[in-house]
């Protein structure tokens, strides 16, 4: 016979009042699977990016249209999938979104169409575009997995452990792009760049079997789309006793009650700070992704020795986001976005100082500090990155948090793409000098205290 519940209290307080149990990790473990899994086929194109240009035929100019398909259809992936995950919920969601981009990773390997689209300034083979249409595809699922993801771990997890949580999730898709590294040149040689589509496709569709197993849609979800009897049921896979739920109390609660949309006034200030901060930062971040290894070369430097530094941002860049959490838990999200945004000014500003003293012939030490320069700056923009999942993920309701990532996530998209499109313009600009190239990026680091002073709402620091 069922127990009669002997108290009312919101999900989050009876989370905050026990330990963690084994199902929260393992729902926290699936959301990592399946950001490693949208890493995996991410960012695929851009390792066999070499073998699939010589099977077009093209330039890099010319391929660029398929390289930034998946960019653009991360951002919209983002905004429309956090939408759908509000109102359809993030469990199904998200499998819809392993679905989508999985085959649209099977499906890029039948590009191979050989007449020419002349479409001006854009005239391409048709395998480009085909290449670019089911890039722009699989990024709606990329985008939309990353939104809920992030927003399905986030309500399972007492606020004590989400900062840190949330933050290491972020390193899912960079740990994604790692293995694609490690095993995706193998595969090439063995199965060609087509076949190696096929099985990274496959091999991440199985990723529905936890989604559908493990993952439910957390009790404070359900409690604002009105469903009780279910919010009350999945709250006993976690919770020591049986009790009422209340829907979550809020900082956007309002006349209107908890249903508000991501635009909702009440989000303005979070939407206007999350919005600037998170576009300057990834402006930041494929500023010096994209284009590190193009300034280095013209340094003096090797196409290998530019890669390691390029490489080492990215290896510093999953130990910013896996600390910022920790760090964010304990001093609180206003501090430490203030900070980091005054790190990477004086950063960018130091590695453009530098760049203009370097003489035309470098010797072993100049090239060892530079290298370490450069790849140390993926530490402090990628911690900001983590730090906005972790604000957006506290400071949007369970209404519309999933909206509210995927509107930060398309955003950043438009601060990746501007990296993308222009950071080559102001190299060129600089005639020899990378002045206007880092001079962009300070001003930009600048932008990234706007998630510190505009934003209304913040991760409190912990309390003793």
């Amino acid at each position: 016979m069922a127990s009669t519940p002997r108290d009312t209290t919101t999900f989050t307080d009876a989370l905050n009042a026990q330990k963690m149990k084994p199902v929260q990790w393992a729902i926290a473990a699936t959301c990592m699977l399946v950001l490693v899994c949208d890493g995996i086929d991410l960012q695929l194109l851009g390792t066999v990016a070499p073998a699939v240009m010589e099977s077009f035929a093209v330039s890099r100019t010319v391929f660029g249209i398929a390289m930034m398909a998946a960019l653009i259809g991360f951002g919209l992936g983002g905004w429309g999938g956090g939408w759908l995950g509000d109102k359809l919920g993030r469990r199904w969601t998200l499998a819809l979104s392993a679905v989508v981009f999985s085959l649209a990773t099977v499906g890029a390997s039948t590009s191979h169409g050989t007449e020419i689209l002349s479409l001006g300034p854009l005239s391409a083979p048709l395998a480009v575009w085909e290449m670019a249409g089911w890039r722009l595809l699989g990024g709606l699922g990329f985008g939309a997995a990353y939104a809920n993801a992030l927003s399905m771990a986030g309500e399972w997890l007492p606020d004590r452990w989400r900062p840190i949580v949330v933050s290491t999730l972020a390193v899912g898709t960079p740990i994604g792009g790692t293995i694609v590294g490690w095993i995706g040149p193998d595969l090439v040689e063995s199965r060609g760049w087509d076949g190696t589509f096929v099985v990274f496709g496959i091999a991440t569709l199985i990723v529905l079997i936890p989604i559908l197993l493990v993952l439910r849609d957390s009790p404070s979800f359900l409690l604002v789309r009105g469903k009780t009897e279910a919010a009350q049921q999945n709250a006993r896979m976690v919770l020591d006793e049986d009790v009422t739920l209340l829907p979550d109390t809020h900082h956007t609660d309002t006349a209107e009650g908890p249903q508000i949309g991501v635009l909702h006034r009440s989000n303005l200030r979070l939407n206007v700070g999350i919005g600037i901060a998170f576009a300057a930062a990834t402006l930041v971040a494929y500023g010096i992704l994209s284009w590190g290894t193009t300034f280095l070369t013209a340094q003096d430097f090797t196409l290998d020795q530019a890669g390691n530094a390029v490489a080492l941002a990215g290896i510093s860049s999953m130990v910013g986001s896996v600390m910022v959490g920790e760090v964010m838990r304990r001093l609180g999200s206003k501090l430490v976005m203030a900070m980091l945004s005054a790190i990477l000014v004086v950063w960018m500003l130091a590695i453009g100082y530098v760049m203009e003293g370097l003489p035309d012939v470098l010797d072993d030490g100049t090239r060892t500090m530079v290298t370490w320069l450069v790849g140390l700056s993926g530490f402090a923009f990628s911690a900001s990155i983590a730090g906005f999942y972790v604000m957006m993920t506290a400071g949007y309701p369970s209404s519309c948090r999933s909206a509210g990532i995927g509107f930060g996530i398309f955003m950043s998209r438009i601060g990746a793409v501007s990296a993308t499109g222009f950071g080559g313009w102001l190299l060129d600009l600089g005639a020899g000098s990378t002045w206007p190239f880092f001079g962009a990026l300070a001003a930009a680091s600048v932008l990234v205290a706007a998630a510190a002073f505009v934003v209304d709402r913040h991760v409190p620091p912990l309390k003793r």
